[in-house]
């Protein structure tokens, strides 16, 4: 692809998790599973809440949303990986490596956005439960996903058409098993300040806001389940939270292990180990987390099917 005197990539290379033949069979199979039965547990999830009037409430729409952002987050990049495994291939297209970057950021930015709209809504029922329905009433709830999908949108789009500026004219080799904004940007033989710059302001802010949401709404609900008298009461309450709680530390613990590793630390296989859990295990394990944790889901889920759910009934 010619612009002006340069010649940018007309396609990259990913290198994926290993270039020995005796591992890539494995890492097919791992992935293929991980990739199915992460689509099945999300899928189920927006179906049984959608089938169970009792879960019509804005803390399961919350759940449903992320569900479906969880289904599409893992579908961006595996099904990719599992085809270039099966060819005998490592190159993607230009456009399919913007694309790749668009549905990585908006994706992985609604999922920040849904865990700050549920800790809210936990934070509105304990804290408030008087107030809960007109604090989160329906069109509240709607504004904030719309708002939500609209912010991580403009977001996705900035990254995205700035790196289409770029001149890659060296090497186009993604030490990645998907197309990522940083490899990317340290292959551009362009200027990328204002790359950088964005991803430090806008990217940090996109982050940096949701994260402290969460932590002022558990701040609250810690100060307010602490005031129970029961100890019955304390946890039936942390129980509400439970589940979300063990989402939220996964979602931003691999968050940390992807993008918060000192320099002096950095090493491209533990790289691509936390991009993996976070890609791939995190939106995988959800469903399950919600599954085994929550008695509402697990009786949507034996409505859903019309018998006991074996592996949620333990």
């Amino acid at each position: 692809m010619e612009r002006g005197n340069h010649t940018s990539a007309s396609e990259f290379i990913l290198l994926g998790l290993s270039s020995q033949p005796e591992r890539q069979e494995l890492i097919f199979w791992l992935f293929l599973v991980m990739y199915l039965v992460g689509v099945a547990g999300n899928l189920l999830i927006i179906l049984a809440i959608g089938s169970d009037s009792h879960l019509h409430t804005p803390m399961y729409f919350f759940l449903s949303n992320l569900s479906l952002v969880d289904f599409c987050f893992i579908s961006t990049t595996v099904p990719q990986m599992l085809v270039n495994i099966q060819m005998q291939t490592q190159s993607i297209s230009y456009g399919g490596c913007l694309a790749q970057i668009y549905f990585c950021i908006l994706l992985a930015n609604m999922d920040n956005f849904l865990l700050m709209a549920m800790s809210y809504d936990r934070y509105v029922a304990i804290c408030h439960p008087l107030h809960y329905s007109t604090m989160m009433s329906l069109q509240t709830s709607a504004l904030m996903l719309g708002s939500s999908w609209l912010i991580a949108g403009f977001h996705a789009l900035l990254h995205t058409l700035l790196m289409a500026q770029l001149e890659f004219c060296a090497s186009n080799i993604i030490p990645y098993f998907f197309c990522d904004l940083v490899p990317l940007l340290q292959l551009s033989c362009s200027n990328t300040q204002l790359n950088q710059l964005m991803i430090l302001l806008v990217g940090g802010l996109i982050v940096l806001i949701p994260f402290l949401g969460i932590l002022i709404s558990y701040i609250h609900i810690m100060s307010a389940v602490l005031k129970v008298p029961s100890a019955r009461g304390k946890q039936k309450a942390f129980s509400t939270c439970g589940s979300h709680l063990a989402i939220v530390i996964l979602f931003y613990g691999t968050i940390i292990g992807v993008y918060l590793n000192p320099s002096s630390s950095y090493s491209t296989d533990k790289d691509s180990l936390a991009s993996v859990m976070y890609m791939v295990v995190t939106p995988m394990l959800n469903p399950f987390i919600y599954c085994l944790r929550n008695k509402d889901m697990k009786g949507a889920l034996r409505k859903l099917f019309g018998v006991k759910i074996l592996s949620c009934g333990l």
